[in-house]
């Protein structure tokens, strides 16, 4: 399965649905569902500019899953600028030169992170690892009391 890195607060953004726009420089041709990476650094501009205490973050481990739908073309700053609400990251300067914005759907917040190392582009990881969040997800679930959701957490 696929995998894509992103800093915090920006991975917890994308599974929590709030961010359906990624921005990069590079495009790709694929689509589909991939696991959302938190890197271990945080871009403590963005936790200001949002109002998210950076403690309150998870690093270094996959935090869920989304899916990449489609891709955006931007022709020019005022594109990327339009599309503000949807890539969460208007007016901080390590993102003013983005051409691409993956667009995304279908995002899933695990229950409880998987610790490992993340990587540059989409990598490959092996499907075991979603096999042991969807049971870490079910069994919290359950410990919760929230046994109609776990058949549904554990298929998704």
């Amino acid at each position: 399965m696929k995998c894509l890195t992103l800093k915090q607060p920006l991975a917890d953004l994308v599974v929590d649905g709030k961010k359906t726009v990624e921005l990069r420089k590079w495009n790709t041709t694929f689509r589909g569902e991939f696991l959302v990476h938190a890197s271990k650094e945080i871009d403590l501009d963005v936790c200001r500019r949002l109002d998210i205490d950076p403690a309150s973050l998870v690093t270094g481990a996959v935090v869920g899953s989304a899916t990449v739908v489609g891709v955006k073309v931007y022709g020019s700053g005022r594109e990327v600028d339009a599309d503000a609400k949807l890539h969460m990251v208007a007016g901080c300067r390590q993102y003013s030169d983005a051409r691409f914005g993956f667009i995304l759907g279908s995002p899933r917040k695990f229950a409880r992170p998987v610790p490992m190392d993340g990587w540059l582009r989409f990598f490959d990881v092996d499907k075991g690892l979603v096999k042991e969040a969807e049971r870490s997800s079910a069994a919290a679930l359950l410990r919760r009391g929230e046994r109609g959701r776990v058949k549904s957490a554990a298929r998704a």
